[in-house]
Order: C-alpha cells, then structure tokens, then sequence
C-alpha cells in the first residue's frame, strides 16, 4: 500500500504552461494517470504531448474524466484561486507545487477549506487534502508521483518520508535507495509559514499504513512541530522505527534560511532553533542526523539493527 496517491489516482493539471507540460509528461511517462488538464481559455482541446483533454474548468474534468487529485502548477497570484476552484468542484487531494504564494491568500484558503475550532486550530478532516504550496509534492514509488520529485531516486520499499525540504529529500532518498531501501510514500509538505498538510497530518497515515514499517522525517528551523509530532510518535507507534534530520544547525535568530517558515524568532524562548529540536527528539527515543547522509545511515542501521 501506500498513502494518499496510488494507482487509482486520476489526476488533473490546473496550468498547462510549459512547468506543467514538463513535469505532466514527466508524471505521465512515470505511470501516473494523468487524466486531464485545465484552462479557461482551452476548453475544449486537446494538450499536445500529453494526449489528454483540456477543460476550461476541474469541475468539467471531475465529471467528465473522474478527476480526483489536483496539480496546481499556476502562477502564484492564482493559486488561492485554483485551489478554492479544485475544492469547490469536489477534488480529494489538492497539491499546490506554487512558491511565493502570498499568506494572506493561504490564510482565506484555510478559512475556506477547514473548520476553525474553539482553540483556533483548523480541523484538517473537515476538507480535502491539501499539499503545499510551495512544495515539492508527493510520490507512491511504482504507483502514482503527483508533483515534481525525481522518480529514479528511488524505488517502492518500506519506509515513509514526510520533509517540509524537497531537495534534502532527494538526498535522503537517493542514499536510501542507493543501499537498497526504498519508499513507501514520499510527502513533501512545503516550508512555507501557512501549508496545508503537516507533519501531525501525515505521519498518523504513515502509523495506519500496513506496508510502512519505518518513517523519516525532515524538519526545519522554526516552530515547533517537530517536538509535536515527536511527542506522537512516542506516545503512539514507539516501536516504529522513526529517524530525523533538522536543517538549519548553523541558522543565526531572526535570519530567514530559505524557505520563509524557517526562521528562529528573535527573541525565542526556546524550542525553534535545530540544537534545541534534536535534543528533544532523542529525548522521546528518535534519532536525529546532523546532516542528510548521517540520516539516512541511521535510518539504514535501525533497520539493519
């Protein structure tokens, strides 16, 4: 098995630029289903090179072809607008590959999508499954790869990865792959301050997986989710073997290091920066590399061991 995308997913590509082109083909020759893509001023047509229908809009391509997953690879400026569009039209799983999208239009997405409970927090159950922005997506090795993440980096295995980084994914994967380890599901949930999915909305899917034994993790300066669903993990699956990496061990407070949600606040209590998230780590029992490699050599021995 795997999570979220498999070989039943249908997907539809809102943007049918030359980035969506790109990695639809990509995608296509891969084995994903891509079933259609969206344009409103090309409804109607067919995409050159990918072979498949173009609808002016996802809820045509939804009841026309069964769309049931989105890649939204649109300008920046329209991304609350795709993904508003792919929600209203009944798509399952939302992934917005776009970087730079502005927060206060992620923030009228989460007030559209989501229940706003009591406490402030958004009931991500109550919508669909969104992924990013600014992302790299989600590949099912074998299966389905909804996004831009390289597919010969690895292949199907046993081990879940969820990074909030997609370039120290490729590396994790690449060096797992390169002793033998593959990937169950690979999410890359984006680093930007207001994401969709995160960390405590992945990993539970990972622990009810049946064919996920192992789970890596890849975490940023900033925030503290990373302790959260550290905390979860001890408290739920701590026989799982789960491994973790934090960027950021050199990162200054209050300097931005990449993507905009990784950043130590100035005058911090505590708990943000990559020293203090280590420590509390393997103080619930997750061991923590220092760098991508030192990672995947301590996934590899957890399950040599």
């Amino acid at each position: 098995m795997s999570i979220i995308i498999d070989e039943s997913t249908k997907v539809v590509i809102q943007g049918t630029g030359s980035q969506g082109t790109a990695h639809g083909k990509r995608n296509q020759d891969y084995g994903t289903k891509i079933v259609a893509g969206t344009h409103p001023k090309k409804g109607g047509t067919t995409w050159e090179g990918l072979d498949v229908p173009i609808f002016a809009t996802v809820k045509e391509a939804k009841d026309e072809v069964g769309a049931n997953t989105s890649m939204v690879m649109v300008p920046a400026p329209f991304t609350k607008a795709a993904i508003l569009e792919a929600y209203e039209a009944g798509i399952e799983t939302i992934v917005a590959i776009t970087e730079g999208v502005p927060v206060h239009d992620m923030t009228e997405v989460y007030n559209t999508l989501y229940t706003r409970q009591d406490d402030g927090s958004y009931d991500m159950s109550s919508g669909p499954i969104l992924i990013g922005p600014n992302c790299p997506g989600l590949i099912s090795p074998g299966k389905a790869n909804v996004g831009i993440i390289p597919p010969q980096i690895t292949k199907p295995g046993k081990v879940g990865l969820v990074s909030r980084s997609g370039t120290l994914t490729y590396q994790i994967m690449h060096e797992l792959n390169l002793a033998g380890i593959g990937i169950s599901t690979c999410v890359g949930i984006g680093g930007d301050p207001i994401i969709g999915s995160n960390f405590m909305d992945i990993i539970p899917k990972f622990a009810e997986d049946p064919d996920t034994e192992a789970i890596v993790f890849v975490g940023e300066i900033g925030g503290t989710e990373e302790q959260k669903v550290g905390r979860w993990i001890a408290d739920n699956i701590p026989d799982t073997p789960c491994v973790a990496y934090v960027a950021g061990f050199s990162a200054p407070p209050g300097k931005q290091m990449g993507h905009a949600g990784a950043i130590v606040k100035e005058g911090s209590e505590g708990g943000e920066t990559a020293a203090d998230k280590k420590a509390a780590l393997e103080e619930m029992g997750i061991s923590v590399g220092i760098n991508p490699s030192e990672t995947a050599q301590l996934m590899i021995q957890r399950l040599n061991g």
